[in-house]
C-alpha cells in the first residue's frame, strides 16, 4: 500500500495512543456492526414440534410457522431487519423434480404469511432452490445422473413466484444454474410482482462447509453425489467475477458470497469491484466449529462471535447472514 505522507518515526508517533481507551477505539473504529447488519436464517419444518433440536448446530432450532412468527417478532425488537427462511419437508413430498417447492398452500408460503401477520415490518427472504425437496438432495432436476440446467430453470421461476406472492419480500437464488436470475426476474415481472427483490447466491462455492446445514434441512442423508457440476469451484476467484455480472445483468438487486470465513477475499473482491449491496454467509460449519470450540472452552464466545461479524464488515460486506445473529445482536444492543 503507498501512502499519502511518509510517517512519523518513533518515538514521535505512537500508534497506542489511538489504541489506549475504549472511547478512542470506538472513536476511530474503521468499521462498525449493528443489529441492521444482521440477516437471521431460521429452519422452518412441517413436524408436530414446535421446535426440534439441530443436533450438528447447537442453538438452532427447526420451527413451525408459529415459532418462525415469534422468531420474527424476536428480530424486529433486537434491531434485525431481515430473516431468512430454509425448509425441512417431510420425505414423502420429495420427488425427482421438487414439486413440494411451488405449493403455494406449501411449508414457506405458511410461514411468510405467519411472519408477516406478526411482525409485517420485517423484511422475509426465502430461499429458491429445489434441494429440499427433492429425493436425491440436488438443487435441480435430475435425469440420468446429471443435473438438467434449462429444465430447472421452470421449477425455480415457479418456486420463486409462488413465494413472492405469499409476501416474500426477497427471493435468493441458491440453486447456481445459469440464467436462474432472468427466468425468476421474467417470471416476476410477468406476474405483477417487479417490488420483489432478488438477493442472488452469485457466489456460491461447492464447499464442505454445508454439512450440518444439510442435516438441519434433511437434504444430507439422500445426497448422491456432489454438487461440483454446478456450484463452484473454491480454487477459482475470477469465475465468482463473471457468475456475479451474469446475474447483475439479469437482474440481482444484490448479492450473496457463500460460504463466508473462508471466501474473504471473494467479498472484497466482488465488493469492491461492482459496488452492489454484496452479503456474506456465515454458514453453517462455520458456525457449528465455533460452537465445538466454545462448549470445550477453546474460544471465548462473545468476542469470537463479534470478532468473526466484523471480518466480514472490513472484508466489504454490507451485512452477514449468521446463525448467530439473535446472540450477536443480543450483544451489540448491550
Amino acid at each position: 500500500m503507498t501512502l499519502p505522507f511518509q510517517p512519523a518515526a518513533f518515538p514521535y508517533a505512537r500508534p497506542r495512543r489511538l489504541r489506549s481507551q475504549p472511547w478512542v477505539r470506538r472513536l476511530v473504529a474503521e468499521t462498525t456492526l449493528t443489529p441492521a447488519d444482521l440477516i437471521w436464517p431460521i429452519i422452518v419444518h412441517d413436524g408436530s414440534e414446535d421446535r426440534q433440536a439441530v443436533a450438528s448446530m447447537p442453538g438452532v432450532f427447526r420451527l413451525s410457522p408459529k415459532e418462525a412468527a415469534k422468531a420474527a417478532v424476536e428480530a424486529r425488537d433486537l434491531g434485525i431487519p431481515m430473516i431468512a427462511l430454509f425448509p425441512n419437508v417431510n420425505d414423502s413430498l420429495k420427488d425427482n423434480v421438487g414439486t413440494a417447492a411451488s405449493d403455494p398452500d406449501g411449508l414457506i408460503p405458511d410461514c411468510i404469511k405467519a411472519i408477516k401477520d406478526a411482525a409485517p415490518e420485517i423484511g422475509v427472504m426465502t430461499d429458491v432452490a429445489l434441494d429440499c425437496y427433492t429425493d436425491h438432495g440436488h438443487d435441480g432436476v435430475l435425469e440420468d445422473g446429471r443435473i438438467v440446467n434449462d429444465a430447472t430453470l421452470e421449477r425455480l421461476a415457479e418456486q420463486a413466484f409462488i413465494h413472492a406472492h405469499a409476501g416474500a419480500d426477497a427471493v435468493a437464488p441458491s440453486d447456481m444454474m445459469d440464467g436462474r436470475i432472468q427466468a425468476i426476474r421474467e417470471a416476476l415481472e410477468a406476474n405483477g410482482l417487479s417490488d420483489t427483490l432478488i438477493i442472488s447466491y452469485a457466489a456460491k462455492y461447492a464447499s464442505a462447509f454445508y454439512g450440518p446445514y444439510r442435516d438441519a434441512v434433511g437434504s444430507s442423508k439422500s445426497l448422491t453425489g456432489d454438487k461440483k457440476t454446478y456450484q463452484m469451484d473454491y480454487a477459482n476467484a475470477d469465475e465468482a467475477l463473471r457468475e456475479v455480472a451474469m446475474d447483475i445483468s439479469e437482474g440481482a438487486d444484490a448479492l450473496i458470497v457463500k460460504p463466508g470465513l473462508p471466501y474473504l477475499d471473494i467479498v472484497r473482491l466482488v465488493s469492491d469491484t461492482f459496488k452492489l449491496p454484496t452479503f456474506a454467509y456465515q454458514v453453517s460449519g462455520e458456525y457449528a466449529m465455533m460452537q465445538a470450540s466454545i462448549a470445550n472452552g477453546w474460544l471465548e464466545e462473545d468476542r469470537a462471535i463479534l470478532e468473526t461479524l466484523h471480518a466480514f464488515k472490513r472484508a466489504g460486506a454490507s451485512g452477514v447472514l449468521s446463525y448467530f445473529a439473535p446472540k450477536a445482536a443480543r450483544l451489540l444492543g448491550a
